[in-house]
């Protein structure tokens, strides 16, 4: 007798749970078919004995067997998606918290700070004066580069 996989003792309650519906699902499929089971078995390609462990959701089935039974449904095209990248939310939230990490800005230091605050003070003392002497004083200092 093969030995154990530890997967299997390590499997949620809830997957296992997920798994014995998704058995039952495929055994009320075989029998609305009213397909018996050594036809459905041989279908598959597994014994009446694999085929009655995996309608009970046994987890040492092969996934292969699922999915052979999922395909003699015609639902085999459901199965990429069952772990697509776009419906991975632990996945895509991680992402976010990443990029949101990376887009922080560092505090600005006291020199930054200090020279934008007399900036400003130098862009109010400007402002006071007319906006035509601003624009002459531009000309002027383009004239003078020149």
């Amino acid at each position: 007798m093969p030995k154990r996989s530890p997967a299997i003792d390590q499997l949620p309650a809830v997957a296992q749970a997920h798994l014995q519906q998704l058995g039952e699902n495929l055994a009320i499929a075989r029998k609305r078919r009213r397909e018996s089971m050594k036809t459905w078995a041989d279908r598959i390609g597994v014994s009446e004995p694999t085929l009655c462990r995996m309608e009970r959701g046994d987890p040492s089935v092969a996934m292969g067997v699922y999915a052979t039974a999922l395909w003699l449904i015609a639902r085999d095209n459901q199965l990429p998606a069952l772990a697509a990248p776009e419906q991975d939310m632990g996945a895509l939230e991680e992402a976010v918290r990443a990029a949101q990490q990376r887009s922080v800005r560092k505090p600005a230091s006291v020199a930054e700070k200090m020279a934008a605050l007399s900036e400003q003070q130098v862009l109010k003392q400007e402002g006071a004066a007319s906006p035509q002497a601003s624009s002459k004083r531009t000309r002027s200092k383009l004239a003078a580069k020149t």
